[in-house]
């Protein structure tokens, strides 16, 4: 069975919903321009491409997608040294422990993720108050190399989109060769073998 895809960009739909012959991220990396103010020029292309990755991931719908687990995906630069890491909420079954035993549930119907058309999605107000939820999440925090990122623009008048763009093609890339194993680990439902 093929390893699921875990980050990927939506290069039709972003030129489908462009305007005036841009793309949709190209377009909104040139109206938030000021967002990269803080990277002209930085010799480390960290700073420019995190705020590339957070332009590109808070699009609606995001001109990076993820996969149904994947719940938040942020990449940043280490305040240790300076590189690139990256902070993933995955969605999870519950561990062993509690599957193994439903006594500790003393009926009370604890809920795990709720999905809506196969997304893991948040209870309701209203569901959290009729029973009570345990949603699994796992927290992956991992450096990413560096390699392929553009070199970080001089400023506004460099070509900021095609940089940005090729940041977020690296970043997905980087961050699908990390999770796309995990992924297709948590799909499949099956313990790892020892």
């Amino acid at each position: 069975m093929p390893e699921p895809r875990a980050f990927w960009l939506d290069e039709q739909f972003d030129r489908e919903h462009g305007t005036d012959g841009h793309g949709r991220y190209e377009a909104e990396v040139l109206r938030r321009i000021g967002d990269f103010a803080e990277t002209w020029g930085d010799f480390a292309p960290v700073a420019f491409a995190a705020t590339a990755w957070r332009v590109a991931s808070e699009l609606s719908p995001g001109f990076v997608r993820w996969h149904r687990r994947i719940i938040s995906a942020t990449c940043e630069r280490s305040p240790w040294d300076g590189g690139m890491v990256c902070v993933v909420a995955v969605a999870s079954r519950w561990p062993a422990e509690l599957t193994w035993s439903k006594q500790w549930q003393r009926d009370r119907g604890w809920q795990d993720w709720p999905r809506l058309f196969g997304q893991f999605t948040t209870p309701t107000e209203q569901d959290r108050t009729r029973r009570p939820y345990l949603r699994a999440l796992l927290q992956v925090e991992a450096p990413l190399p560096l390699d392929g990122l553009p070199p970080t623009p001089d400023g506004p008048d460099d070509d900021v989109p095609a940089a940005a763009r090729r940041a977020v093609v690296v970043l997905a890339r980087e961050l699908n060769d990390l999770l796309a194993p995990v992924i297709g680990q948590l799909d499949s439902g099956v313990p790892a073998d020892s």
